[in-house]
């Protein structure tokens, strides 16, 4: 029974991802890729020097924070003996790994140039390589969040990770290298992946 239950759950993420990915390659072009627009080009033209340091500086670590989470857990669970807490580790790894799985392949299947090389120019702080839907900084930070509250359901656990994801969300955004599209995608598939690995946890 809990084995149908699992596939249930990676089955209703993968449905979500293929339904996802046809999406956007048709938004390109429209409505969707008009506000993405806009909501771009009004940020571009409102950056400080201070503001784009501190957008910078969240987007450059969010990988070292992704891996210093399980890395922290893991740690605890062996000082403090608790097999429990080790295979929650387990979980939010596996998640993160799952996670760019998923996000590299739909990169390679949806191919979406990066905003400066849209059909509306827009200025970016640097110009990172790759394609731009969905966002992977977004999905990673959104999949440790959401991994997170299932293994520590403490609002003081919860806050400050979803205010960390939300940020850098929003510093790929105001960087000008993702679209909000690309950015509310990622947490949307980071959020699944985490709630379709669950069977990881301790039971």
């Amino acid at each position: 029974m809990m084995g149908i239950k699992k596939y249930k759950k990676i089955l209703v993420l993968q449905i979500c991802i293929w339904i996802a990915a046809p999406l956007i390659s048709f938004a390109q072009g429209g409505a969707i890729q008009r506000l993405d627009d806009r909501i771009l080009i009004d940020l571009s033209e409102h950056r400080t020097v201070e503001k784009t340091n501190f957008f910078m500086f969240l987007s450059r670590y969010n990988n070292l924070v992704n891996a210093a989470v399980p890395a922290g857990v893991f740690a605890g669970g062996v000082i403090g003996n608790d097999k429990g807490t080790r295979q929650n580790a387990l979980y939010i790894a596996s998640s993160s790994a799952v996670n760019y799985v998923f996000t590299t392949l739909i990169k390679k299947l949806v191919r979406r140039p990066r905003p400066f090389l849209g059909t509306i120019k827009i200025n970016a702080v640097y110009h990172p390589g790759q394609t731009s839907f969905p966002s992977g900084h977004s999905s990673s930070a959104f999949t440790t969040a959401a991994s997170i509250r299932q293994v520590y359901n403490k609002w003081y656990v919860i806050v400050p990770a979803y205010l960390w994801a939300g940020s850098i969300g929003y510093s790929r955004l105001y960087l000008g290298v993702h679209y909000p599209s690309d950015v509310a995608t990622g947490a949307l598939l980071g959020t699944g992946t985490a709630l379709s690995m669950k069977f990881l946890q301790p039971k």
